[in-house]
């Protein structure tokens, strides 16, 4: 019987075990989609307590506590740290096959030095012993510890960008920090929140907004000046694919239809979307810029929590819904003219892994190596089973040693041992081929630099102008 999470944790083979520890333990991290807010890492924020640090805003971690009826003032209520603290520990017994368990306990290993199993018998000790250590891991601290040497936020067109300005030129800070365009707000027409966000996006851009060519400036201005910050990513939440062809006469009927508070049909909601989408890409492609799409989650389900506690606390799910003729047509459009960005596709219902991974590979383009890629599992998939699907789609239907990577899509400072799960599966899946004799075992030196070429040096190189 193995030990609980020894040093060749999930690695099942002495080939994994050489390809982990040879070439993918020490690879430094380049974590290309975050949440983490930028105005913490420059001000270098320190924890009150473990509490705030790990349940502060993971809603992993709440979704499991509500599974196992805790009450939401223990979760995202005003209990106090150390109660919380221990609700949570009463959870992790019960957590057999969940990835949070193993996150977890990485986390207390590499950041805390500790080892002991988190449950009820052991929440005081290590809730002692993790303050003690905060009280010298800062947000700084965290990022260099875990050896990461670059990382893009995810940010709002409309944001000044203030403190990556001033992280620029803190040069006491040697990690590259650098926004991603996120313009979800400025795309979902359909929502509420889209007039009184336009508004706000006509002045940031200092553009009167009245239709079509003002709404495109306003983007443009706002790309250019995310450009000038050192800016080379936009990420989208495309939950739904929505993608109809459209002009711009009919583009700007739509806009104004929408500003002047009037109901828009489905079709014009996929035209809108598709012009707007289309727009964008174009831009990103003149900066050669990447863009980033997250395909497939069905939000905000509970709308009572909705009310209670607002988006992102935990309530959403994977949607189930078609995507690949949008998706297929929406890259078709910009690529007829030449001007399909570099672009990454992520999928939350890993049902859809094939479905990527094939359309990726009709877009490819002479010159620039894996232009289209397949993003990591993603949120509800990356865990081993998803991540061990993902990596299987992508080896099967396309070139695995060319993928760009694993990333964090988190805004815990402590979610860098997500790379190191990765890293772990993947040498375990190499090693695997190589020990059945399905990939040859005499040049594991060529296998290494894959393995660290996935796990960095991809990334570096797809994401440079």
């Amino acid at each position: 019987m193995k030990k609980f999470m020894d040093k060749d944790f999930v690695l099942t083979n002495e080939t994994a075990i050489k390809l982990y520890e040879n070439y993918a333990k020490d690879m430094p991290i380049f974590d290309f989609h975050c949440h983490l807010p930028v105005e913490e890492i420059y001000n270098d924020r320190k924890f009150a307590s473990i509490t705030e640090c790990w349940l502060g805003g993971d809603h992993y971690k709440w979704r499991l506590m509500r599974e196992m009826g805790v009450d939401e003032s223990y979760i995202t209520g005003d209990k106090p740290d150390f109660e919380k603290f221990m609700k949570y520990a009463e959870v992790m017994p019960y957590a057999i096959g969940n990835p949070i368990f193993h996150w977890t306990h990485l986390e207390l290993q590499r950041y805390f030095g500790i080892s002991d199993i988190l449950s009820p018998a052991t929440a005081k000790d290590i809730f002692d012993k993790c303050n003690e250590k905060l009280q010298t891991l800062t947000a700084r601290k965290l990022i260099k510890d875990s050896n990461v040497k670059k990382l893009f936020t995810t940010d709002d067109p409309i944001d000044d960008l203030h403190f990556h300005k001033l992280l620029k030129e803190d040069k006491s800070f040697d990690v590259e920090v650098y926004p991603a365009f996120r313009p979800d707000k400025a795309i979902n027409i359909e929502l509420p929140t889209y007039v009184p966000y336009i508004a706000k996006l006509a002045d940031a851009a200092d553009v009167r907004i009245d239709g079509i060519d003002g709404l495109c400036e306003a983007l443009t201005k706002r790309i250019e000046y995310f450009d000038s910050v050192g800016c080379v990513c936009s990420d989208h939440a495309l939950d739904v694919v929505m993608f109809k062809p459209c002009d711009k006469d009919k583009a700007d009927k739509i806009v104004k239809k929408a500003l002047a508070g009037d109901d828009l049909t489905p079709d014009e909601i996929k035209q809108y979307k598709g012009y707007i989408l289309v727009h964008l890409g174009k831009q990103y492609a003149r900066l050669h810029w990447v863009q980033q799409y997250h395909i497939g989650a069905l939000r905000n389900n509970s709308r009572r929590y909705m009310g209670l506690l607002g988006p992102d606390t935990g309530f959403d799910a994977i949607e189930d819904s078609t995507f690949a003729e949008p998706l297929s047509m929406l890259l078709d459009t910009l690529d007829s003219t030449d001007e399909l960005p570099k672009t990454i596709l992520y999928c939350l219902n890993p049902r859809d892994n094939e479905v990527i991974a094939t359309i990726m590979n009709c877009f490819q383009q002479g010159g620039i190596v894996g232009k289209i890629q397949f993003g990591s599992a993603w949120w509800f998939n990356d865990q081993k089973d998803g991540m061990q699907k993902q990596l299987t789609a992508l080896s099967q239907l396309g070139l695995v040693s060319k993928f760009v990577g694993m990333l964090t899509d988190s805004r815990s400072f402590l979610s860098y041992t997500r790379h190191e799960y990765f890293r772990r599966i993947l040498c375990d899946m190499f090693g695997t081929l190589i020990e059945s004799g399905e990939y040859p075992a005499d040049n594991i030196e060529f296998v290494g630099q894959i393995v660290k070429d996935i796990c960095y040096n991809n990334a570096i190189q797809y994401f440079s102008k």
